[in-house]
């Protein structure tokens, strides 16, 4: 093989980890803040790809300002969907959420649906079809470039975000123990609601950068499918996990849709979800739990 394969292959196999990087990233927080897993998260990722193709299309905006507008609707969608659906739950067993959530995802599904039809779209960004020469000859898409860009960067800021501010420290806290957070002064309520918020935000920057590859569908929600592939890979409720595992599913989608047969691209973040869960169920960065019977 050579080195230019390789490096187009690493470069495309990395874009596309990043992107399920981010939506994994916004499975954990809401996991760890409410212990709801949110199925409803791949839809908020599909509307965000049509609310975003609404604004630059029809709307006639700019991309630069419909990006932030579309990650605004989302964020607000994410926290309204907390404040008053997943808050009056608190206290249920965990199958409450898992079917409140799985509704949740078939109504934004259905809405989406009816209210811009069930035909596949596009929309042009600023960087649609073109392409930069890497060192060695290699070329790369630009958008891959800045998927894997923005993906770094709202990772980081993430990071920074929950570590150096008091917000941040406080969704931490309530995420760990909210009787603790609560007896602290730290309102849970509203910090749960805004860590929904920023999930919103992930979803939302995740949508806008995955639609002009691979149209704007309904089937987009399906990106999350690969995500939770990506989280058992690389330890569920990890913040590492969630980037490590995404960007390895990434890279073994792509070498194998090279070099394995036909169709097996499609199956294999599957079953690597499932070799895992059999032989290492925690996955590579999680804490392992043990239950003394």
């Amino acid at each position: 093989m050579s080195f230019q394969v390789f490096a187009q292959l690493a470069v495309n196999g990395l874009a596309a980890g990043a992107i399920y990087a981010l939506v994994a990233l916004g499975l954990v927080l809401t996991y760890k803040a409410t212990e709801v897993l949110n199925f409803a998260h791949g839809d908020l990722l599909m509307l965000a790809a049509f609310v975003g193709w609404g604004l630059i299309g029809p709307g006639g905006l700019p991309f630069w300002l419909a990006l932030p507008l579309t990650v605004l609707v989302v964020a607000a969608l994410g926290y309204g969907i907390d404040a008053l659906l997943v808050r009056r739950i608190v206290g249920q067993p965990q199958f409450a959420g898992v079917m409140l959530t799985i509704a949740l995802a078939f109504m934004l599904r259905g809405a989406v649906s009816m209210g811009f039809g069930a035909e596949s779209r596009s929309f042009a960004t600023p960087f649609t079809g073109k392409t930069t020469q890497l060192p060695g000859g290699v070329v790369v898409a630009d958008l891959n470039l800045v998927i894997l860009g923005t993906v770094l960067v709202a990772t980081a800021a993430l990071l920074v975000f929950l570590r150096r501010t008091a917000l941040g420290v406080a969704m931490q806290a309530a995420s760990q123990n909210q009787l603790a957070a609560y007896l602290n002064g730290i309102p849970v309520k509203r910090v749960n609601s805004l860590v929904w918020a920023l999930a919103g935000v992930l979803a939302a920057l995740a949508g806008v950068l995955l639609a002009p590859i691979t149209l704007v569908d309904v089937s987009l929600w399906f990106v999350m499918l690969k995500a939770l592939a990506a989280l058992v890979l690389g330890g569920f409720g990890s913040i590492a996990g969630a980037i490590v595992g995404g960007l390895l599913i990434g890279q073994i989608e792509q070498w194998t849709g090279v070099f394995g047969p036909d169709g097996s691209k499609d199956v294999v973040a599957y079953v690597v979800l499932i070799v895992v869960l059999v032989l290492r169920p925690r996955g590579l960065l999680g804490e392992a739990h043990g239950r003394r019977v």
